[in-house]
């Protein structure tokens, strides 16, 4: 750079020398074709620097994003070759981490109704776990798909604690809304017969009464009744088939014998098993 500019300095003494008759037209087109070459010279080497800061970045690898490195794959005094198909390490992101799984086309009217209205929430535990991590849906396919008759679902989990662990196989509970004041009964007792649905509710004088009931959905191995029963009621959950209207039982108390079907979601319908 400094000859180039000491070149055109020189030029420019030769242009004023030949305007004044005191140099030849040669000399100043010659001083003058210096300083150009020199130029060119500057700028292929400010090309050449260019080139080796991008070959300088090719030794440092920047990760895309922030996780957990596996089992290194490639170590040191192992041959890499330019567009190797060998990842040197693979990265998981764990923080937030994603949870998919794929949702029933039936219910995907509902899903994307509550969604207008607002987030949906997601639990995700694995199985065995009691403590669920809660996220939620961020994704939803553009397509069902035929083969499954499922559509896949995403949902994001913060997972600060690191509970949920990638490629890691959960179960996944997704809360549209919650009900209060719900009747909630062991499906169990619930019954078909050619009246409908109906159950067994055991009376205080020790006799089961028949009692229809309308049925609006069932949750797990509860079932949540729309009308016909109110809630602090018995009803029978086991031996059914040999009861009828009026028969005197004796309630079979025990040891994982009785339960209660209830919660947060309204009040329990207590659920016995009975011997006529």
């Amino acid at each position: 750079m400094a000859q180039a500019a000491n070149a055109r300095s020189s030029a420019g003494r030769y242009e004023d020398l030949q305007s004044r008759g005191i140099a030849t037209s040669e000399q100043a087109d010659q001083s003058r074709t210096t300083a150009e070459a020199l130029d060119a010279t500057v700028l292929a080497d400010r090309a050449a620097v260019a080139n080796a800061k991008v070959q300088l970045q090719y030794a440092t690898i920047m990760a895309p994003l922030s996780g957990r490195t596996g089992a290194l794959m490639v170590h040191e005094g192992n041959l890499v070759r330019a567009n190797d198909a060998t990842p040197l390490v693979v990265i998981n992101q764990i923080s937030p981490i994603y949870v998919s799984f794929g949702l029933p086309e039936g219910q995907l009217p509902d899903l994307k109704r509550y969604m207008a209205h607002g987030s949906v929430a997601v639990e995700a535990a694995a199985p065995g776990e009691t403590d669920a991590s809660q996220g939620r849906i961020t994704f939803i396919d553009n397509a069902v798909d035929p083969t499954t008759g499922q559509i896949k679902v995403k949902a994001s989990f913060p997972n600060e604690d690191r509970r949920l662990w990638p490629g890691q196989f959960v179960n996944v509970t997704l809360t549209l809304a919650v009900e209060s004041d719900a009747i909630v009964v062991p499906t169990a007792a619930v019954q078909s017969g050619q009246q409908g649905t109906y159950v067994f509710v055991l009376k205080s004088d020790k006799t089961v009464e028949l009692r229809s009931i309308a049925v609006e959905r069932e949750a797990a191995e509860n079932t949540i009744v729309q009308n016909g029963l109110t809630g602090g009621e018995i009803v029978v959950t086991d031996g059914q088939l040999r009861l009828a209207a009026g028969s005197r039982v004796t309630v079979k108390n025990g040891p994982g014998e009785a339960g209660e079907a209830g919660g947060p979601s309204g009040p329990a319908v207590r659920g016995v098993k009975a011997a006529p």
